[in-house]
């Protein structure tokens, strides 16, 4: 095919959207259900809202294909485990009683019945849940919702392609069921799993779809010989099905590699590649393999990702050069654009010519419509888009918010000895349970406590301005006082102040350091009605002022046991940001780094003894390869090191990780060099603790024993049971008591009762210990 044809058959699709709406009417709405404020009809029929204007927006921009079947009310993942009726035992009452609700429960858990387990989608901050699979699961076609959503865009006269996740990554996602012997691979299901998906696919052929979109991102991972031959055998299988439609075979986030050849040599139709965190590697060995003559391929080279604007001339140039490696090249971005906001076009306080250098879902849309129409009509036809980018881009490079001298001499100034502690571990444990008294088994939680109507009231009443600041911080030392009263009542050991002053643990943060933009509107789902508001990190980072003193001194006045100090760590910070594209990330780190070293020595010399620096990033962040690993964990480790490396030894550092697989980087948990971390651990059964165990981690530990995204309240034996299991891999003496996480998204009356139930089982196991 020559390359003016294949420039002519350009299209431009996106391979999913923002759920949310730009109100997050999903939010509110699953939220009223669940209050019982909201029918599931009326749910039903928000959703369906969201998702027509979600097409109509993109086919108005634009875009040829739309996606469908990206649409969910909590998980796309979970949404997959009941499109192939994965659904767990103890579950499927609920399903079959009710489907909506049981769809929930599987989610949320209820009080008797606990939870998928939720984790990190690849090194995303978004959280899926985890599909629980054994050698006896059956599966089942259920392709109701994506068949529905997708005679829904028909019915609106657009091309529609559903998108699914693919069957491989579904399988190497999942985990053994509990119960299931030690040993079990998922995997050695896929051939009882592939006829589902062919199922699944008839329907949709029937229902109208000329594509299906099979999402393999699980391929872009060191993947064994084994697994790849897996691959192989999956796309063989549906490939050579004759009643489906046109299979486009989607992988993101890094580059194939070996899975690439494996799959261009399967009889799949196209290919979708990540060019923009894989480029060079994608483009090598696809040239390497010969291409996709024939056959479709979708570049994503606009970055799904991150908020800054595309390089209009740099990915012409790499799709210039993917034009002879394919029949037909369409245009996309790098992954769905669940990972952006909605529209910077709404942002009112961002800087006008700042804003021209971000580009949300809406404004990415425009760059890869723009991008297609370069491509099918030539260059001249987008000039204007042209000259405008590349003002665009030379105003960032040139703007003095990028740039500070004196924070980039300070980092320059590191020294090794800043990025480590004075003493040795044991000797600092020794001057910690000398000065804090601590009991076996020491009770805390992680930080947040519920947010109040009063609080939230009082909030909404200083952004309008109905109270002033003076009554706002009224409000705030009444909910400190509280949260102080409440912990000590239930017999907490190491109190929290309970943030009631932080709108999230990374906002609040960046919007008191220099070279941070925070947004308005800018909400990005991090798992089920749980959206944050990412800032945006464009320039050099410093610390005007203290952070966080203020209000931690207060809580400590109220109280004679210890309250922490709690910040959010550099890795954290980065991750949960929009970080800049245009320094290494490692050099970003250090100057976040050295602002919190700042925060801690204030904290230290205003009396705190315990101070936490949180990095539930440090897991997530890992790259997908291990070739790429080494590096990152070392600046990563030091960065905390050097945020944690100047305080007195008997002042006492925490850290915590949550919804994450720990297993890979237990040895850069030693690193950090923490004197206790505190991990989720719930729903995988103590997991954690016995990775620990058979890393001989030396220091203290708190496995959580109370999952805090389930409204579900533990019971005291349940949570003691989980305190046995922790003893058996972490001796009594380093092993400590506390939630999975921040208790912000729980409410007031199940917070209370939990945490008196938490407490009864430490002592219970207390008691236990003592008699022996």
């Amino acid at each position: 095919m020559t390359t003016e044809s294949a420039a002519a058959a350009t299209r431009a699709t996106v391979y999913g959207y923002p759920r949310q709406g730009q109100n997050r009417e999903l939010k509110k709405a699953i939220e009223g259900y669940w209050k019982g404020r909201v029918t599931a009809g009326t749910l039903r029929a928000t959703a369906a809202d969201l998702r027509r204007r979600n097409w109509r927006q993109l086919s108005e921009a634009g875009i040829h294909e739309v996606p469908t079947g990206d649409f969910s009310y909590y998980d796309h993942v979970l949404d997959t485990t009941v499109m192939v009726g994965a659904v767990p035992a103890r579950h499927r009452a609920a399903v079959e009683a009710d489907a909506l609700d049981g769809y929930f429960a599987m989610a949320r858990g209820t009080q008797d019945v606990a939870p998928l387990e939720m984790t990190k989608w690849f090194d995303t901050n978004y959280h899926y849940l985890v599909p629980e699979l054994g050698p006896d699961t059956v599966f089942t076609a259920d392709p109701a919702k994506q068949v529905g959503e997708l005679t829904e865009a028909l019915a609106l006269g657009l091309t529609a392609r559903p998108v699914l996740v693919g069957p491989v990554t579904y399988l190497l996602l999942a985990k053994a069921a509990p119960g299931v012997a030690p040993g079990f691979d998922p995997l050695t299901l896929l051939d009882r799993l592939l006829p589902v998906y062919a199922e699944v696919l008839a329907d949709l052929r029937a229902a109208g779809a000329a594509w299906v979109q099979l999402d393999e991102p699980a391929l872009v991972q060191d993947r064994t010989r084994a697994e790849l031959n897996a691959a192989d055998r999956a796309y063989r299988a549906l490939g050579a099905l004759t009643d489906r439609p046109k299979l486009l075979v989607a992988s993101y986030f890094d580059r194939l590699g070996d899975a690439l050849p494996v799959l261009a040599g399967t009889p799949v139709d196209g290919l979708a590649l990540d060019f923009t965190a894989a480029a060079a590697a994608n483009l090598g060995d696809l040239a390497a393999a010969g291409g996709l003559p024939g056959r479709r391929l979708v570049a994503g080279v606009v970055d799904g990702r991150n908020i800054w604007g595309n390089d209009l001339e740099k990915s012409l140039s790499t799709l210039g050069t993917l034009l002879g490696l394919a029949e037909r090249v369409d245009v996309a971005a790098s992954c769905s654009l669940l990972h952006v906001p909605l529209d910077a076009a709404v942002e009112r306080d961002i800087e006008p010519q700042i804003l021209r250098w971000l580009a949300f879902a809406r404004q990415k849309t425009g760059e890869i419509v723009t991008l297609a129409k370069a491509l099918a009509q030539g260059t001249r036809a987008i000039s204007a888009e042209l000259a405008a980018n590349r003002a665009d881009l030379a105003s960032r490079r040139g703007s003095p918010i990028s740039h500070d001298t004196a924070v980039r001499d300070r980092v320059t100034a590191v020294t090794e000895a800043d990025t480590h502690r004075a003493q040795p571990y044991a000797e600092r444990a020794a001057a910690q349970r000398a000065h804090l008294g601590l009991p076996l088994l020491p009770t805390t939680t992680i930080g947040s406590f519920p947010q109040t109507d009063e609080l939230r009231a009082a909030r909404a009443g200083l952004r309008a301005g109905r109270i002033d600041t003076a009554g706002y911080e009224e409000r705030v030392r009444a909910e400190i006082q509280e949260v102080i009263a409440v912990q000590e009542k239930t017999g907490l050991d190491v109190l929290v102040h309970g943030e009631p002053e932080r709108n999230d643990m990374v906002q609040y943060f960046a919007e008191q350091l220099t070279g941070y933009l925070a947004t308005r509107h800018g909400w990005v789902q991090s798992y089920g009605t749980r959206y944050v508001r990412p800032p945006i990190l464009a320039g050099d980072i410093s610390r005007p002022e203290p952070m966080t003193v203020r209000w931690t001194t207060y809580a400590q006045s109220l109280t004679d046991r210890p309250v922490k100090g709690m910040l959010t760590g550099p890795v954290t910070m980065l991750a949960w940001s929009f970080v800049r594209d245009d320094q290494p990330l490692a050099d970003t780190a250090r100057q976040v780094a050295l602002a919190l070293r700042d925060e801690v020595r204030d904290l230290e010399a205003a009396g705190t003894s315990v101070i936490q620096v949180d990095e539930p990033a440090l897991r997530e962040t890992l790259p997908l390869r291990a070739a790429d690993r080494t590096a990152y964990l070392a600046w990563a480790t030091e960065a905390f090191r050097l945020s944690t490396g100047g305080v007195r030894p008997d002042t006492q550092i925490h850290t915590h990780m949550c919804y994450a697989e720990f297993g890979d980087i237990v040895r850069a948990i030693d690193d950090l060099d923490a004197d206790v971390i505190s991990l989720e651990a719930a729903r995988s059964h103590m997991q954690v603790a016995r990775e620990l165990a058979a890393h001989g981690y030396p220091r203290e530990a708190g496995p959580g024993v109370y999952d805090i995204h389930s409204p579900r309240v533990p019971g005291t034996e349940e949570i003691a049971d989980l305190l046995r299991t922790g003893l058996r891999a972490i001796p009594a003496g380093r092993l400590w008591v506390n939630p999975d996480c921040g208790l912000k998204t729980r409410g007031v009356p199940e917070t209370r009762a939990s945490l008196e139930n938490l407490v009864a089982a430490a002592r219970a196991v207390r008691a236990e210990l003592s008699a022996f």
